[in-house]
C-alpha cells in the first residue's frame, strides 16, 4: 500500500492506473471511489489538495510463517506454513484502511490454529496429516482475513521439522528396523535350506532303503532258486533269514577290506565257522534287544 500521484506535476486530475493495482481516490483524505486500469479522470484538483491516490497491489502475494510448537510425544517441531493471499476487488477499501499489519496479523492467526492442532499429534501424525493442519488454517483465515478485504486462495504446511538430533534417532531407528529385517530374512533363508536339505536326505535314505530292499530280495530269491532248483524242496522262513545275515556279513566284511581307513574291530573267527555265524548274529540280535530296553 502506497501514495501515488498524478500524470500532470501540479494536480491529480487524471492518473494511469496500472493493471496489477487497485488504486483508491480520495478527496481531502476522505475515500471516493477506486479506478479501474488504464488512463482514468478523477476530477478537479488544485496542487494536489483536492484529491489524491492510494493504490494496493493487485497480485496474489505469499507470506511464510514459521511456528515452534511441541507434539503430543514431546518433540518440539518447527512447522512453516505458506499463505497466499490477494485483495478482493470489491473490498478494496477495507484492504486500505482496515488493517495496517497484514504480515502479522496472518501470523498470529496461523500460529493459532497450528499451536492448538499440533500439540495433540504425534510427531509421525504431524507429517501424515500436514494437509489437515492446511485446511484448518486456511478456513481460520478465510473467516478471519474477509473482513479485511482479504481473500486467502490457500494455505500450505510446506515443512514440518523436528531437532536435529531427532532427525538422527529416527533414522537410525528405520536403520536398525531395516537391519531386522534383513537378519530375519536371512535366518529364513537358512531355515528353509535347513528343511530342505533335511527333506532331501530323507528322500535319499528312503530310495536307498527301497534299494537295497529290492537288492535284499533279489538276492534271497536268487539264493531260494539255486539252492531248490530241480529238488522241488521249499526253504522255510527262518533258512531265508539265515541266508541273509549270511551274506550281509560277508559283505561287511567285503566293504571293510575296501577301505584302509576301518577301525571295526572283529571278534576271532574261520572259515570253518562260516555255517555258525548266522546263529551268532540271531543271539547277538535276541540278546541285543532286551538291552536296550532296560537302558
Amino acid at each position: 500500500m502506497s501514495h501515488i500521484s498524478g500524470m500532470l506535476p501540479c494536480c491529480n486530475c487524471c492518473i494511469t492506473v496500472p493493471q496489477d493495482q487497485y488504486v483508491a481516490v480520495e478527496n481531502f483524505g476522505k475515500f471516493n471511489k477506486t479506478l479501474p486500469p488504464g488512463l482514468q479522470m478523477a476530477g478537479c484538483d488544485c496542487c494536489g489538495v483536492c484529491i489524491s491516490f492510494r493504490a494496493i497491489s493487485a497480485r496474489v502475494d505469499q507470506t511464510f510463517v514459521n511456528v515452534t510448537t511441541k507434539t503430543k510425544d514431546n518433540v518440539f517441531v518447527n512447522a512453516q506454513v505458506a499463505v497466499q493471499h490477494r485483495v478482493r476487488e470489491k473490498s478494496v477499501e477495507l484492504a486500505l484502511y482496515q488493517l495496517s499489519d497484514v504480515q502479522g496479523q496472518i501470523d498470529s492467526y496461523v500460529s493459532n490454529v497450528v499451536r492448538s492442532y499440533v500439540p495433540v499429534m504425534t510427531l509421525d501424525e504431524a507429517f501424515e496429516k500436514k494437509d489437515d493442519i492446511s485446511d484448518a488454517v486456511q478456513k481460520k483465515l478465510t473467516t478471519e482475513m474477509e473482513a479485511y478485504g482479504l481473500e486467502i486462495r490457500k494455505a500450505l504446511v510446506t515443512e514440518v521439522n523436528p531437532d536435529a538430533s531427532v532427525v538422527n534417532s529416527m533414522n537410525e531407528i528405520n536403520k536398525q528396523k531395516r537391519l531386522r529385517d534383513a537378519a530375519l530374512m536371512a535366518a529364513e533363508a537358512e531355515k528353509i535350506k535347513a528343511v530342505k536339505a533335511a527333506e532331501a536326505a530323507a528322500d535319499a535314505a528312503q530310495l536307498q532303503g527301497e534299494g537295497i530292499a529290492r537288492q535284499r530280495r533279489a538276492i534271497i530269491d536268487g539264493l531260494r532258486d539255486s539252492i531248490t532248483h530241480g529238488t522241488g524242496e521249499t526253504l522255510s522262513t527262518s533258512q531265508i533269514s539265515e541266508l541273509l545275515l549270511i551274506t550281509q556279513y560277508f559283505e561287511t566284511l567285503r566293504d571293510v577290506a575296501a577301505n584302509n581307513k576301518s577301525s571295526t574291530v572283529f571278534l576271532n573267527h574261520s572259515a570253518g565257522s562260516v555255517a555258525d555265524v548266522a546263529s551268532q548274529i540271531r543271539n547277538g540280535v535276541l540278546q541285543a534287544g532286551p538291552a536296550q530296553q532296560l537302558m
